[in-house]
């Protein structure tokens, strides 16, 4: 299968270079009483790479689910593809991929049938999965064995296959590297890669700066639920402190 053939995003207006595709000004959000985000402003270009550090409990998944439209957000302005957060949440998730810690996958379905489900729940052709499959290095001998049974590795395949075969305009990779072998790894770079070249728009949130520092054209620093810090690679921007 040809490199991007199939992690590029679907097809958008929204998806153009320079098209501010996240807007976060002021935004609160909650987890139960806790402010997981304190006041985050933030915008984000489509084709954009964009690195997003700090320390455990900064805020860095609330982001990305914020942007995922899994989080409501409290107040403050809050917008994904010029779409509301407050109130068209299910309209956003359409369009992006999310990687999260958890891999979203049930045990009791095979590998295949995973795939299938989530193809539907995403308005994807079922066709994509077997590709999606494939790109990530996921034996044709897998596909009919039941999670529950997948190394953690495999898993976290299947997973990211689920992201691939939604060609989402917007990824969202909570510590896509965890869990992978080395050629994982590097198959997660040649995604993050492809898929900004195709147009898509890249937030990742990780630790593992020796290769996410070179993915990325950029890189926020959140602690304390606020952007602290953004920093463009190139130094062209240097860092700015909020």
């Amino acid at each position: 299968m040809p490199r991007g053939s199939d992690v590029g995003p679907a097809v958008s207006t929204d998806s153009v270079p320079g098209v501010c595709v996240v807007r976060l000004n002021a935004v609160v959000a909650l987890l139960g009483r806790f402010p997981a985000l304190a006041g985050v402003d933030l915008d984000i270009s489509a084709g954009e790479v964009v690195l997003v550090q700090g320390p455990n409990g900064a805020g860095k998944s609330s982001l990305l689910r914020l942007c995922a439209g899994l989080l409501r957000p409290e107040s403050g302005r809050a917008e994904v593809f010029g779409l509301d957060l407050a109130t068209a949440r299910s309209a956003v998730r359409r369009r992006v991929g999310l990687l999260g810690h958890d891999t979203a996958l049930y045990d009791e379905l095979t590998v295949e049938e995973n795939l299938n489900f989530w193809a539907a729940a995403s308005r994807v052709d079922r066709s994509a999965a077997v590709p999606a499959l494939d790109r990530l290095g996921v034996s044709h001998r897998l596909h009919d064995v039941v999670v529950s049974k997948l190394s953690a590795g495999q898993r976290r395949r299947v997973a990211i296959a689920a992201v691939v075969m939604r060609r989402p305009e917007l990824w969202l990779l909570d510590e896509p590297h965890a869990g992978l072998d080395q050629s994982g790894r590097d198959l997660v770079d040649e995604l993050v890669i492809d898929a900004a070249a195709a147009g898509a728009t890249v937030i990742m949130a990780s630790h593992e700066l020796d290769r996410t520092l070179d993915l990325a054209g950029r890189t926020v620093v959140v602690a304390g639920g606020m952007v602290v810090a953004d920093r463009v690679q190139s130094g062209e921007g240097g860092i700015h402190a909020h």
